[in-house]
């Protein structure tokens, strides 16, 4: 990560005058010249320009009125205003596809030097004055504008150093804890020690913050590159265990001899390995790669994947028995459905979307699937049968299940793992993923045999769940090229009726 040169304390005008562009560059002194005061460019915007990237949104600092400036802004441009906050004096401009944010000077700061103290980190306390870049003044534009920087928020980025600006930034507002660890993992910098200190001591603070606000810093550290040492971070300071406590009863649960690790720390590894797959499709699945790459870059599906990698075995320590008639294994027999019911749990409380929730909590629900049909595999024994009801019932996630398998296979290294459990993966998807093309794909793309309205006027059944028990037997039954007609259809039906009658 491109980190600020130590001398880097001035800003090139012409950088903040390319960022503001033309619409702010007229109308922010047309609103000053009515509201007075000063106007600064601010935290992350300024961070951001300082390590030459390209900031997400514009953040402005007002000494006084910052919900005014915004809706004069709004009423200058045709933006659209949003609030921000209850209690605090900040709102949201968005603009032609910008963010532009506005923020008063807080908790009764008077100087913006005061005000830059009183926010999180050292390197989202710096800004610049726009007053000689909007020309508020009748002085001439400089080349360069100065880094106010009360913090030494400059020096920690060039140390690549993730720091508070005081003892008491979590005091005011808890969830900057895990804010701190989420710029860790954003910009590959390493939280100070004393700063983890103070989130080890105040932790339990973190309770007071709104779910919805914990589960957006949480998704901003699992979307990062390096998620898995992050994690790893949270849980040493125990403040992942705060948020999420299911997880720590798998820390120190010893696992059968397949493993290496512990559950939790498989969890991370699982992860880990989630995050290699990802980088390198072609690796893992040399003959489907494509479709797994297109697959991860699919809307959320990179983001899921990694929540399930973490959360797979979360059913463990609820399971978990030892067999005496197997020598005292250890097993962890419905540990799947187990951890599907936790999490759900978990997006309750974390106020999850919806998708996210059933797509994290359905893959680790079937994670076992694959491996019980690698062990029928070795016998010589894996059915067409078998394959298609694998096929039908985890759907289009049928790619993320064997991604997840995938990870799960690296991370266990123990002495009893079988050699070659990755090719094994990889080769039941291929044979899987062949089975889909030849006898899945073929048959829905042809009208179905049969419809509701054949069984209600061809057998006079009243509408109800058989219906779908029917029709997915007379699908499964064309697939496996049992039949391939209506009236074999039909015949398959009254047989089976009859069966059941």
């Amino acid at each position: 990560m491109k980190k600020a040169p130590k001398e880097k304390t001035t800003l090139p005008t012409e950088q903040i005058t390319d960022l503001l562009g033309p619409d702010l560059l007229e109308k922010l002194p047309a609103i000053h010249h009515k509201l007075k005061g000063e106007v600064y460019l601010s935290g992350g915007t300024v961070r951001d320009l300082l390590m030459d990237r390209i900031p997400a949104d514009i953040d402005i600092t007002v000494s006084r009125g910052a919900k005014i400036w915004a809706s004069k802004l709004v009423d200058l441009t045709g933006g659209t205003y949003v609030a921000l906050g209850r209690e605090e004096d900040a709102a949201r401009v968005v603009l032609q596809g910008r963010e532009i944010d506005f923020t008063s000077f807080r908790e009764g700061a008077e100087t913006i030097e005061r005000e830059l103290t009183k926010r999180d980190i050292t390197i989202n306390s710096m800004a610049v004055s726009l007053k000689n870049v909007l020309c508020l003044d009748d002085v001439s534009l400089p080349d360069k504008v100065q880094v106010i920087d009360p913090a030494g928020g400059t020096a920690d980025m060039e140390h690549g150093c993730i720091r508070v600006t005081s003892p008491y930034s979590f005091k005011s507002d808890p969830l900057r804890m895990l804010r701190v660890f989420r710029f860790a993992a954003t910009l590959g910098f390493s939280a100070e020690s004393k700063t983890l200190g103070l989130v080890i001591r105040q932790k339990k603070w973190i309770s007071r913050s709104a779910p919805e606000r914990v589960a957006y810093e949480l998704d901003l550290i699992m979307g990062s590159a390096g998620a898995h040492g992050v994690f790893q971070d949270l849980a040493e300071t125990d403040l992942l265990f705060e948020i999420i406590p299911e997880l720590k009863p798998g820390v120190g649960m010893e696992q059968p001899s397949s493993h290496h690790l512990d559950v939790f720390d498989h969890s991370l590894a699982t992860l880990r390995s989630m995050e290699l797959i990802q980088e390198n499709p072609v690796r893992f699945f040399p003959e489907n790669s494509e479709v797994m790459k297109a697959y991860i870059k699919n809307g959320r599906h990179s983001f899921q994947l990694k929540w399930a990698a973490l959360f797979h075995d979360l059913g463990k320590p609820a399971t978990m028995a030892i067999d005496e008639d197997k020598g005292g294994r250890i097993t962890f027999y419905s540990h799947d459905q187990a951890g599907l019911k936790q999490v759900g749990k978990i997006a309750r409380r974390l106020h999850w979307r919806g998708e996210d929730a059933k797509a994290v909590s359905d893959l680790v629900g079937v994670h076992m699937w694959p491996f019980h049909l690698i062990n029928v595999q070795r016998n010589g024994q894996l059915s067409l049968k078998a394959c298609l009801r694998i096929i039908r019932t985890v759907g289009p996630a049928l790619p993320g299940l064997f991604l997840l398998s995938m990870a799960d296979a690296l991370a266990g290294l123990g002495i009893k793992r079988p050699d070659k459990i990755e090719k094994e993966v990889a080769a039941l998807f291929e044979r899987i993923e062949r089975v889909r093309k030849e006898n899945v794909e073929p048959v829905r793309a042809q009208p179905p045999l049969l419809t509701g309205k054949d069984l209600i006027d061809e057998l006079y059944l009243e509408p109800g769940p058989i219906f779908k028990e029917i029709l997915s037997l007379v699908e499964e039954e064309h697939m496996v090229n049992n039949i391939s007609s209506r009236e074999e259809a039909l015949g398959l039906v009254r047989k089976y009726l009859e069966r059941i009658r």
